[in-house]
């Protein structure tokens, strides 16, 4: 007989609940250089066919130095799941409520990006309470090349 249970198979043990977020906080998700496989991993995924997306020339002849980022291949680096926060709210997150994004400079391959996610508010509810994560995106160069808010409605702590 054996004591593994797989509902304490987690990332994260401690949980966290709306009351647990204070804003300032941050999330540090991974960084990434868009290398070519990137470009035609998202590529596959979108379904977008664009040369400035894929064609290295059609870059150049327009004065870029490479492939150009879609926007949302930029953006998808900022999915909360690859970093922490969702296996923070296993037990408490109710729902991704909203998202919205400005892209402020050109992602180019290779780059590398560094995206994060920082708490700016927390609305309160009878049940639960709305957390607001601002999302960035800085490159290598250290310019701000996204920016973004992301909301998540979040239980608050049963009471016991």
């Amino acid at each position: 007989m054996t004591d593994f249970d797989p509902t304490q198979h987690r990332m994260i043990t401690a949980q966290r609940w709306f009351e647990d977020f204070v804003v300032g906080e941050r999330f540090v998700l991974p960084s990434r250089t868009q290398t070519t496989a990137v470009f035609a991993a998202f590529q596959t995924a979108s379904g977008d066919t664009h040369p400035v997306h894929y064609d290295v020339e059609y870059c150049r002849s327009r004065g870029m130095p490479h492939l150009l980022a879609h926007g949302f291949q930029t953006l998808i680096h900022t999915a909360p799941g690859a970093g922490l926060f969702p296996f923070m709210v296993e037990d408490s997150l109710v729902g991704f409520l909203e998202q919205s994004s400005r892209f402020l400079k050109p992602v180019f391959a290779d780059d590398t990006i560094y995206p994060a996610l920082e708490v700016t508010e927390l609305v309160p509810g009878r049940t639960t309470g709305a957390v607001t994560l601002r999302s960035t995106v800085f490159n290598q160069r250290k310019e701000l090349v996204l920016e973004g808010m992301q909301k998540f409605l979040i239980r608050k702590r049963p009471a016991g």
